[in-house]
């Protein structure tokens, strides 16, 4: 490993050192990554990458948790209600950040009933269509939806997923209309596309490349600026006719509220140690993850802003909480 790889490695790991002395806890303990989703989608595969590498960084293990369901909040309030030591974190998405929008009875405020502790990475959308379906292209496929409003079924991974609010933003910009099928995590989606019952699914690259690599789905575009090198044939929404239509499925850590300030810092700083080191050995580049750290009051401001573009698209779509 380079010298200054490893020089700030140690740095972050005495900072995580000073928060455990600060916070009074014990250090061999692990650490737990609660993911509020099914394994094997977007967000899991993102946690399990920052697992991997935090224990360089904090010299102690951390285990990844699933406990999905109910929009993420099954997970969230497992994290909400944990002692406010650092040793059990969040990790999710913009999902989590939109619990009072798209549930009629939210558990929490996520602004204000957690802490933010680091913005880990991003990745951009892909649409993949079921194998069965025809159209060559996005155009197709939008004059096909059109010819029958309402017909053709888009899978929602969770209702404020990313996924969901740049499929609202599609049907906005393109005027149509889909059914909207709600799932359980990008996983049980992914996999009802590729069997034919689901017609579309816009979500993560990070959970969608390796079936769309395998051709069980057929990616038509990717919500990037420039097209991914991992599927280099498959065009921008950008060249496909939809100008300024960027989304990215980003991935972020949060903490019980009242978790000590000086823990935060030492988590966030180790975040971004991890991620530094994963993504200077190439590591993310094949989930089609790139790292994209926000320290403690960056990514605070960074959620207010998703909240605000979000909960304009959910108005905008009349979409109504359950």
């Amino acid at each position: 490993m380079p010298a200054l790889k490893r020089r700030s490695l140690l740095i972050s790991a005495l900072g995580w050192a000073s928060g455990l002395q600060a916070a009074d806890a014990t250090p061999s303990a692990p650490l737990r990554l609660v993911v509020p989703f099914a394994p094997g989608g977007g967000v899991d595969a993102a946690a399990r990458a920052l697992a991997g590498a935090l224990p360089a960084v904090l010299g102690t293990p951390v285990n990844v948790e699933n406990h999905p369901g109910a929009s993420g909040t099954i997970g969230g309030r497992l994290v909400m209600a944990a002692p406010a030591d650092g040793r059990t974190l969040l990790f999710s998405a913009a999902t989590h950040v939109f619990t009072r929008q798209v549930l009629a009875l939210p558990p929490y405020d996520p602004q204000t009933d957690f802490a933010a502790v680091a913005r880990f990475g991003q990745a951009p959308l892909l649409l993949v269509v079921a194998p069965g379906r025809t159209e060559p292209d996005l155009a197709a496929l939008v004059a096909a939806i059109r010819r029958e409003p309402g017909r053709l079924n888009a899978g929602v991974p969770a209702f404020g997923a990313p996924g969901h609010l740049a499929t609202l933003d599609f049907q906005r910009r393109a005027g149509l209309r889909l059914n909207l099928v709600p799932y359980k995590g990008s996983q049980p989606a992914l996999m009802d596309v590729a069997g034919g019952h689901t017609d579309l699914l816009l979500d993560s690259a990070v959970a969608l490349l390796p079936l769309a690599r395998a051709r069980r789905v057929r990616p038509l575009a990717i919500s990037a600026a420039e097209r991914s090198p991992l599927l280099p044939a498959v065009p921008t929404f950008a060249e496909s006719g939809f100008a300024g239509f960027l989304h990215h499925s980003w991935y972020g850590v949060w903490a019980p509220r009242d978790t000590p300030a000086v823990r935060v810092q030492a988590l966030s700083d180790a975040i971004a140690a991890a991620a530094k080191a994963l993504d200077s050995t190439g590591a993310l580049v094949p989930l089609g993850l790139s790292a994209a750290v926000l320290g403690t009051d960056e990514f605070r401001r960074f959620v207010a802003s998703e909240f605000a573009l979000g909960a304009d698209l959910l108005r905008a779509s009349g979409f109504r909480a359950e």
